[in-house]
């Protein structure tokens, strides 16, 4: 079942950027967009939406009206080009604040956050969200989808990371802090400067080094004690 979205902005060329973005995301779909407060309204009231997309400086019904009027639990990502907004609205329990204009990746971790919360609402078991849970990443300008738990580990390379998984090496254009925030850190753990690792692909450990399949990865003398509690507990 894919994730239904509404987008409302009284710009056309905003709606159009989300929708453009959308099209790298199959488990999501586009149900409605719209120019008008009220009409979105009377949409969303009536359809059911798991998550809309909704500028602030809206003609007739500004967006921090039209929350208040939202008949259910329909999860709400203010998109706007002003900041100072963002206390106010997390007031409303919205779930998200995103800045125009809206880069990609700040883009693709909304889009985490609205899976996450569509498993809770659709009391998905954890081990299935877990299993299922994935990232989005830019190769060749496509958007990649990848399973976190086919991930062995991520190498970073100065501008770009190397993603490793059993089947495919992925090479993107990232850092590695950013992407490492994607991942969960319960099951990854930076053991270097240049390394992040996932903890149960960990075959063995000896010295400075895991083994992670036929990898030999090293450990930072930074991250030895955090890597060997951890690994080792």
């Amino acid at each position: 079942m894919k994730i239904k979205c509404v987008l409302i902005d009284d710009e056309p060329l905003a709606i159009k950027v989300l929708e453009n973005y959308f099209t790298n995301f199959t488990d999501f779909e586009v149900v409605g967009t719209f120019t008008n407060s009220l009409e979105a309204l009377d949409f969303i009231n009536s359809t059911p939406v798991d998550a809309v997309f909704l500028d602030i400086n809206m003609p007739m019904m500004t967006g921090f009206e039209l929350i208040s009027l939202i008949e259910n639990k329909t999860k709400v990502i203010i998109t706007t080009a002003f900041r100072e907004f963002a206390a106010e609205s997390y007031d409303l329990d919205v779930l998200d604040y995103l800045v125009k204009p809206i880069p990609l990746p700040r883009f693709i971790k909304c889009i985490n956050k609205i899976t996450t919360e569509y498993n809770l609402k659709n009391n998905i078991k954890v081990e299935t969200a877990k299993g299922d849970s994935h990232i989005f990443i830019k190769v060749d300008k496509k958007m990649m989808k990848i399973n976190i738990e086919e991930i062995l580990f991520v190498e970073g390379m100065k501008e770009y990371i190397k993603v490793v998984t059993p089947d495919k090496t992925y090479i993107t254009h990232k850092s590695l802090t950013s992407l490492s925030e994607e991942l969960p850190a319960d099951r990854f753990l930076r053991i270097h400067k240049s390394y992040v690792i996932a903890l149960n692909k960990v075959k063995s450990i000896e010295g400075n080094r895991v083994q992670i399949q036929s990898y030999n990865i090293p450990i930072g003398r930074n991250y030895s004690k955090e890597v060997k509690n951890k690994i080792l507990e």
